[in-house]
C-alpha cells in the first residue's frame, strides 16, 4: 500500500474480516480494568465506547481510521446515547421498584443490540474500498491512531488508555 493511498491490502482486509470487531469488542471488554476504563473515557472525556473499540481494533491492526462515518455518528446520538440515558436514568428507581428494574435491564438489552449495530456498521465501514485508513509504523503508538487522543488531559485518562492499551493484546 503505498502512503497516500486507502485501499486495504487483501491480506488485510483478509486479516481483519477474520477478526471481527465485535469479538474483538467483547474480548476486550471483559479483561480486567477494560469496562471501568472505556467507562471513565466515555464519561469524563466525552470519548465515546464503540469509536473508542473501533479504533483499538484497527490499530491492534496496524491501522489508523479515518473520521468516524457520519450514518455511525447519527446512529449514536439518535439510537445509543437515548437508550444509554433513559437506563442510566433508571438506575435510582429500579433499585426499589422490581418492575422498573425488569425494564431498565431491557433497555439495556436494547442498548447492547444497538452498540452491536454499530460496530457492525463500522467493521462494513472497516472492509469497504472507501474506507479511509492509513497504516501505521512500527513506531506509531496510540496517540497517532486516536484523534481525540488531545483531549485526554486528566492523569486518568492517560492511565485508562493505558490499561485499554495493556489489555490489548494480552501475551
Amino acid at each position: 500500500m503505498t502512503p497516500d493511498s486507502t485501499e486495504l491490502p487483501a491480506a488485510l482486509r483478509a486479516r481483519l474480516a477474520a477478526d471481527p470487531l465485535w469479538d474483538v469488542a467483547l474480548a476486550l471488554y471483559a479483561r480486567p480494568g477494560a469496562e471501568a476504563a472505556c467507562l471513565h473515557l466515555q464519561d469524563d472525556a466525552g470519548v465515546e465506547v464503540i469509536e473508542l473499540l473501533w479504533r483499538l481494533w484497527l490499530f491492534r491492526h496496524g491501522l489508523a481510521a479515518g473520521p468516524m462515518p457520519d450514518a455511525v455518528a447519527r446512529w449514536q446520538a439518535e439510537v445509543t446515547a437515548p437508550l444509554r440515558r433513559l437506563r442510566r436514568s433508571l438506575k435510582a428507581e429500579a433499585a426499589e421498584r422490581e418492575s422498573v428494574a425488569s425494564l431498565r435491564q431491557r433497555i439495556k438489552a436494547c442498548e447492547l443490540d444497538a452498540e452491536r449495530e454499530a460496530l457492525a456498521r463500522l467493521e462494513a465501514h472497516s472492509l469497504d474500498d472507501n474506507a479511509t485508513h492509513r497504516p501505521l509504523s512500527p513506531s506509531d503508538d496510540l496517540r497517532d491512531a486516536l484523534p481525540f487522543y488531545s483531549r485526554l488531559t486528566k492523569p486518568s485518562h492517560l492511565a485508562a488508555l493505558g490499561r485499554l492499551n495493556d489489555q490489548l493484546d494480552p501475551s
